[in-house]
């Protein structure tokens, strides 16, 4: 784990007693994690964003964040490396402030689609190691600061993005689907235990998102797109589609909500015939 110095805009001296606090977005350098950040900026979090380098992605989503007028931080992370994540959230806290949003964003697709009786034991060990244990302790590392907070901020939240395949079955990729599935029921359990202590506990199901990792597929599933045969709402899904509810979420938009699957997926969810 590698801690880069955070910067600040201080071009507006009130800007800090305005803020809602500070998010923690995983996978954060570019695509959705991208879009994340910085609609979280806009509405106000100073942005705390890891990811496995840091490199022109990573750079170009800081600037982007900073010129929103907050405070951005990058932070070179493996969350499979679980033992380094309170030290992770420790980092934060004395960078940038308490942290009032966590968005469990970071994920890995499967390496190579194929028959699910020929899935590899490392394959699935690295996405579970990922997808569902890895982003199971980030979240607690979170959880444990949140609750150990002197003064809870008035909306706290912790949002994790699954995957439509945390309900859909795809056998030509199981076991990015069953990660993704042990992770909605991780989700589940937090919610329960933290909705005493006032923190809302979330989980976003993308669709089909046009973004990098789902490159390799865009000409297989356009066409089903196109024709309404995979979702009612015909086009791919976009970043900013994701970035947005998050967004409404982490900023207590929807107060009387936790532990509910929101699907952001053109209507894919829904089963017909």
């Amino acid at each position: 784990m590698m801690m880069l110095d955070a910067k600040s805009d201080t071009s507006k001296p009130n800007a800090a007693e305005t803020r809602p606090g500070v998010a923690l977005v995983t996978g954060g350098r570019r695509g959705i994690g991208r879009a994340i950040c910085i609609d979280l900026a806009r509405r106000g979090f100073d942005i705390a964003f890891l990811d496995l380098e840091h490199d022109d992605d990573a750079r170009q989503t800081q600037a982007i964040v900073e010129d929103q007028g907050g405070k951005a931080m990058f932070v070179v992370a493996d969350i499979a490396k679980t033992d380094s994540m309170p030290a992770l959230v420790d980092e934060v806290v004395s960078h940038l402030g308490p942290i009032t949003c966590l968005v469990n964003n970071a994920g890995v697709q499967v390496s190579v689609r194929g028959d699910l009786l020929d899935v590899d034991e490392a394959e699935f060990d690295r996405l579970v190691n990922v997808n569902l244990r890895g982003t199971f302790f980030v979240t607690r590392a979170v959880a444990r600061h949140m609750l150990a907070a002197e003064t809870p901020a008035a909306h706290r939240s912790i949002i994790t993005i699954t995957s439509a395949n945390a309900g859909l079955v795809s056998p030509e990729k199981g076991a990015y689907c069953i990660s993704k599935a042990g992770l909605s029921m991780a989700v589940q359990n937090f919610a329960m235990r933290l909705a005493a202590s006032g923190i809302r506990v979330h989980e976003i199901r993308p669709g089909l998102i046009e973004t990098d990792m789902t490159a390799e597929v865009r000409a297989a599933y356009s066409p089903r797109i196109e024709d309404g045969s995979i979702c009612p709402v015909r086009r791919w899904g976009k970043p900013d589609d994701i970035a947005g509810a998050i967004g409404a979420l982490a900023s207590g938009l929807i107060p009387y909500s936790t532990g509910d699957i929101f699907h952001i997926g053109g209507g894919m969810q829904i089963a017909s015939l």
